[in-house]
């Protein structure tokens, strides 16, 4: 347990219970049961030990529209196995879709400049446009619809299209090269799929259009494909097959049908990163993700129809689903196409201070770039709308959250947000009604039974443990695709706790409530036996404000595990024998000596997965001289070869 306790950097107004959602939901909750829950804690007890009572108020508090109500809440208490609000029929894109005012739905903008925005009324006519062109192409419920595209408002529209009639959505940035994007859709095999001409990225410009006939020809039974222009196209014709989106879209529909369907039935398939084999297909339900979304944006981010919320994202990553569900509380969500520190990393902030954003979420390694730039967004925009600021996609250090509190603004409430692809939505997140300590996330998420388990399965405090989840949540996968008896689906969560799933975050929870993640588990370290965050060792290096990238992996060997850490640099800086002993000493003197690294090696970029996540196995697996797999499914796999000349390195040195 941490020796003392960190510096508190935002707390709650003290009139937060009275007009946040949570406060009133809150009230709400004691009313019902006839209980008073004194604090967060007990709140989050009541929500476990009740998923009947809270999962069912949590559905009518945020105003799900059930076009047929549940026969009861919650099945059997089975994981997986256990099935929500049964008998019930509702549409996701209906729940989306509510309003039809001219309130702004969509602001869209990219690194050009271009900006574009649609209302509400102006989204329902645009969805009803495409659902009836797909409609009349024969697209049913269950038919599977891809997206290799940029995130422009016709991907929204696109989407709950689908969603309207039953079909199953998927999709991936056009920065995929053709053998990851059909590593994906090749399992799936689409009906139909849309697609972007081109893009821009980093003030280049990227024709899409050699990839997408490779990745066209890689995808069996594909009936036919959409292109979404990027640019105007009157002198170019689309290829056979193909059809420009304007001449897709059925312009005289002014109605949607929306299809009555049940609970789980399949929304969207997600994928895993696929860095060490095939990438896995999450199927995700179409209730589950909405009540899980609704919760965290009402509950725990205190979203409604007053704000405006822009998540820098792509297509990609899952936290572009968990934007667009922010249209089901009439938030009006910003689309942002394009490099995020393109044509400089104040870009964004600035952005954000121009639409009067309220919700501005990020990934922790935006934040660190724009802490090492010296940047003070506070000082060049004007942020007084922003009230809180998100980042996932890698822990966030104390450092980082300390440069958000006072260079973006001490009135803004950090929230580091944690969960992943897999239940596309979070374990542990924000809270507006509790203090946000440095370096440390809020909450456990309600209706979430998440624990710290030690090796022998016992729930830990104050001490690093497994990320485990003791009971079944609605947002769980219903099914991994063509996977009929489960046994991708068990083995990928259930196996080393039977019974409980278990995450693979290697993360600590604290006598207050609060976790703090230390990496994945499964690229833990263990030098000497003992288990070691590669978190911890990220972030002391912190204060070198000449590297740029770090990366940990454990070279295995006779003698057990050596710990060996590889660094980028800025342009023009070398790693001198002074700066790898300066490395090592800081390591040592602010996380442990078992901490520091045996080897410390200069490298030219670290391995990202294309949702920004350093891809620690992958160099582990290099490092070890294995095969890293499905290379394409890196954004920078170029890189790799830095790697294998090490290990060569390291050889010589006699490393092993």
């Amino acid at each position: 347990m941490k020796s003392s306790t960190p510096n508190i950097l935002w707390h709650p107004d003290p009139e937060a219970r009275h007009h946040t959602h949570l406060g009133r939901f809150w009230d709400l909750a004691e009313q019902r049961t006839d209980r008073a829950f004194p604090d967060y804690p007990a709140l989050h007890r009541w929500s476990v030990q009740d998923p009947d009572t809270f999962w069912g108020l949590c559905a009518e508090f945020a105003g799900i529209n059930f076009l047929t109500g549940p026969d009861r809440v919650k099945g059997p208490d089975l994981m997986p196995g256990t099935s929500w609000f049964s008998g019930a029929r509702l549409n996701y894109a209906e729940n989306l879709l509510y309003r039809r005012d001219d309130h702004l739905a969509i602001i869209a903008l990219d690194e050009t400049g271009a900006t574009r925005s649609l209302s509400f009324s102006a989204l329902h006519q645009e969805v009803a446009a495409c659902a009836t062109a797909l409609r009349a192409m024969g697209v049913v419920p269950g038919d599977c619809v891809a997206a290799f595209i940029a995130n422009v408002p016709e991907t929204v529209i696109a989407f709950l299209a689908c969603a309207s009639i039953g079909a199953i959505w998927s999709s991936c940035s056009p920065d995929f090269g053709p053998a990851a994007a059909a590593d994906r859709f090749q399992q799936i095999e689409p009906k139909v799929l849309f697609a972007t001409d081109r893009y821009f990225y980093g003030g280049k410009e990227f024709d899409c259009r050699p990839t997408l006939g490779a990745l066209r020809r890689a995808i069996p039974g594909l009936e036919k494909t959409i292109l979404v222009p990027y640019a105007p196209h009157d002198d170019i014709s689309p290829e056979p097959g193909c059809v420009w989106w304007d001449d897709f879209r059925n312009p005289d529909a002014v109605e949607i049908e929306f299809a009555p369907l049940p609970f789980d039935h399949p929304l969207y398939i997600l994928y895993s990163s696929g860095t060490t084999g095939a990438p896995k297909c999450m199927v995700h339900g179409a209730g589950g993700s909405l009540i899980q979304h609704r919760k965290e944006h009402q509950l725990h981010t205190d979203l409604g129809e007053d704000d405006t919320v822009l998540y820098l994202t792509t297509c990609g990553w899952m936290m572009w689903n968990w934007l667009i569900s922010a249209l089901a509380g009439g938030s009006t969500i910003v689309l942002y196409e394009g490099n995020p520190g393109h044509p400089a990393l104040n870009s964004m902030w600035r952005l954000a201070a121009d639409l009067e954003v309220s919700c501005f979420g990020t990934s922790a390694p935006f934040i660190d770039a724009c802490m090492r730039a010296g940047l003070s967004p506070r000082d060049f925009a004007d942020l007084s709308h922003l009230t809180s600021v998100l980042s996932t996609g890698a822990p966030l250090s104390p450092a980082g959250f300390r440069w958000v509190h006072e260079r973006v603004g001490a009135h803004v409430r950090l929230s580091s947000i944690s969960g992943g692809t897999d239940i596309v939505s979070c374990f542990v997140l924000g809270n507006p009604l509790l203090p946000v300590y440095e370096g440390e996330i809020q909450c456990l998420g309600l209706g979430m039974d998440v624990a710290s388990l030690d090796d022998s399965g016992d729930e830990i405090f104050g001490q690093k443990g497994e990320l485990v989840c003791r009971t079944p949540f609605p947002s769980m996968p219903v099914k991994f695709w063509n996977d009929p008896d489960g046994a991708k689906y068990h083995d990928a969560y259930f196996t080393t706790y039977p019974g409980l799933w278990h995450h693979g975050d290697f993360i600590e929870v604290s006598d207050r409530g609060t976790v703090i993640i230390h990496g994945r588990s499964d690229s833990t370290l263990k030098p000497g036996g003992v288990r070691i965050g590669t978190t911890e060792i990220y972030r002391p290096l912190q204060v070198f404000d000449w590297i740029t990238g770090a990366v940990a992996a454990a070279l295995t060997g006779d003698s057990g595990d050596q710990v060996v850490l590889f660094v980028s640099l800025t342009a023009g800086e070398n790693l001198t024998a002074d700066r790898i002993a300066e490395i090592k000493s800081t390591i040592r003197g602010q996380a442990s000596p078992r901490h520091s690294p045996r080897q410390v090696l200069q490298v030219g970029d670290v391995p990202r997965t294309r949702n920004g996540k350093v891809a620690e196995s992958a160099v582990a697996r290099v490092l070890n001289g294995e095969v890293v797999t499905n290379r394409d499914s890196l954004a920078n796999p170029e890189c790799l070869a830095d790697f294998v000349a090490a290990r060569k390195i390291l050889l010589a040195r006699g490393s092993r």
